[in-house]
């Protein structure tokens, strides 16, 4: 990992030699390494920790006996699911305490390709924090799909040249690895003879085919849904990163997994969180923070949060407050309820009281970034022809983003299915968005709640076509012209209206604008939504996620309905 400092007034500094930046005075100290509490001083110089105890410094700051935590880190998230720019979801994560993060940018590369990746990496230089983007594994994720763009092993081997891309990001092809794909496999080999870390993605793998899967030089997983499913993914020496997003929420299920001796397994993770759940909920502080509360000990929490994911990718200078690494750090009262009073990046003030100090600058739209839905709302058919006997039908099960796959007798009217809200089944269509080429694909999900108008979304993993979904096709069509007027966002709509939108110009998927407004937009969906009839929690994050065919069990995609167990496609009726 590249790193600019001086080392040598470093050396200077830890021994008094000459003066640090700052001394932070009467601090206590959590020592993540024998998971003792220091009562000392921490100097700073150059944005690094010079050493501990009384020395010289040009500002001497009193910490009035509090705790003085590393700076924490978020072991897999996609930046692009907080629908936010790289510089807007720093600063709204910053806030209580994270101040580094290991990203997967295939969200974007899914619509660009490489020059998204790198687009990524732009746009994250001027951001608050520190976010190391992986080399996406799978775009596409399956040639179940229509994406935009694909990364072919060049591609792979170039990003992984790069020193500050920590491996190769999560192998959501999990089929590939077990029927031992050539190009899945070259890969793996790519990032192993770099010496970096492979990623995992294995729901609900088990027995030799997950030994065949960790075996394969897979490390790491965070798809875990089950107690069961952590244990022995844990036995075999993998790293799981307890998530809690949006739309998936684990950590309750999987703490127990936790214990002295696989504790340094373990990590957090947000995966997929939207701006207003960072905002009202926080990020992985508030997952520390509950830890704790479930009878974790606050400093396994800790190092969960900080040092197991800095080793584990290989961020040498995050994880702990020790000389030679980053004054990253988060100040707070006590280890009991874990929030950040102050929060400091490279030994500089810049939030404070969950709130991150400073004015946010304007950032244009950069160029090549828009321009990326080529859809023609008024030449879709939305109709669906009925079939003989009952329908394979996409089962939501609540606070998860896997899906069980139902049959049921559906409504039928003139020989077409139609929304039926009194068994809450609605017609779903995943509509292709990159290449004009019109592929839409038909199904029906059961769950979302809807008892009239529509919801609709460019935002869809993984290949983000648009998914939309809903009970009259007059609205269905007005919600997903919304969306390609917007060059990419979330609407609602109803009695062939919007009632509420969210534009997201980058790529179809994220706002250049401040959280707060965006958090603001995503409410007033959420308001339409609830106003539909949804009772989900988030219904736009549930949605976004019944395009992914690597995900159980029945998904449906621009090409048809899948089942990812066969990892096939099957027909909405019949066998």
């Amino acid at each position: 990992m590249t790193e600019s400092f001086d080392r040598a007034r470093l050396i200077r500094a830890a021994r008094g030699e000459t003066e640090a930046d700052t001394l932070f005075k009467n601090v206590r100290v959590l020592n993540v390494f024998n998971g003792e509490t220091m009562e000392t001083s921490v100097a700073v110089a150059g944005g690094m920790v010079a050493g501990f105890g009384p020395g010289k410094a040009r500002e001497t700051v009193d910490m009035g006996g509090r705790f003085l935590v590393p700076g924490l880190i978020d072991a897999h998230v996609h930046v692009e699911s907080s629908m936010l720019a790289p510089p807007s979801f720093a600063r709204a994560v910053l806030a209580s305490g994270t101040t580094a993060a290991v990203a997967d940018p295939h969200e974007i590369a899914n619509v660009l390709g490489i020059k998204g990746v790198r687009a990524m990496r732009a746009l994250s230089n001027n951001a608050a924090m520190r976010i190391y983007y992986m080399a996406p594994s799978c775009v596409p994720a399956t040639h179940l799909e229509t994406s935009g763009a694909r990364l072919d092993l060049a591609d792979i081997e170039a990003l992984l040249r790069e020193p500050d891309v920590p491996g190769l990001a999560e192998m959501m092809n999990f089929p590939g690895v077990l029927f031992g794909a050539p190009d899945v496999l070259d890969k793996i080999r790519a990032a192993r003879l770099a010496g970096k870390r492979v990623d995992g993605h294995a729901p609900g793998l088990t027995g030799p085919d997950l030994h065949a899967y960790s075996g394969a030089g897979i490390a790491s997983d965070h798809e875990c849904t089950t107690l069961k499913e952590a244990k022995e993914k844990l036995a075999l020496g993998m790293r799981v990163m307890l998530r809690e997003g949006t739309g998936a929420k684990n950590l309750a299920a999987l703490l127990p997994a936790v214990t002295p001796e696989t504790s340094r397994l373990c990590m957090f993770c947000t995966d997929d969180r939207h701006a207003g759940d960072i905002l009202a909920n926080g990020h992985i502080a508030s997952m520390a923070a509950f830890a704790i509360r479930q009878g974790i000990p606050p400093v396994t929490a800790v190092q969960m949060a900080t040092l197991n994911p800095a080793e584990y990718f290989g961020l040498a200078y995050h994880g702990a407050v020790t000389p030679g690494r980053r004054a990253d750090f988060l100040v707070v009262e006590n280890l009991d309820d874990f929030r950040a009073s102050a929060v400091y990046v490279k030994g500089k003030l810049c939030a404070e009281d969950g709130r991150t100090l400073g004015e946010m600058e304007e950032a244009e739209l950069p160029s090549g970034l828009s321009g990326s839905m080529r859809v023609d709302p008024g030449a879709l058919d939305f109709s669906i022809p009925a079939g003989q006997g009952e329908a394979r039908v996409i089962g939501l099960i609540p606070g998860q983003i896997v899906t069980r796959m139902e049959k049921a007798k559906v409504r039928v009217e003139n020989g077409y299915v139609a929304a039926d809200t009194a068994q809450d089944i609605l017609p779903l269509y995943v509509i292709e968005r990159h290449t004009g080429a019109g592929n839409m694909g038909k199904g029906l999900v059961r769950g979302l709640g809807l008892k009239a108008g529509a919801l609709a979304e460019s935002v869809a993993h993984d290949s983000h076509n648009i998914v939309a979904a809903g009970v009259a096709p007059e609205d269905i069509r007005a919600a997903v012209e919304a969306v390609a007027q917007m060059g990419g966002g979330l609407a609602a709509a109803a009695q062939g209206k919007v009632l509420a939108a969210l534009p997201l110009p980058v790529a179809g998927l994220m706002s250049m604008e401040p959280a707060g407004r965006v958090a603001a937009m995503e409410a007033d969906i959420a308001k339409a939504a609830r106003e539909l009839g949804s009772t989900l929690e988030n219904p736009l994050m549930t949605l976004s996620f019944l395009a992914l065919p690597v995900i159980p069990e029945l998904k449906l995609t621009d090409k048809g309905l899948v089942d990812v167990k066969r990892f096939g496609f099957v027909n909405l009726f019949g066998e």
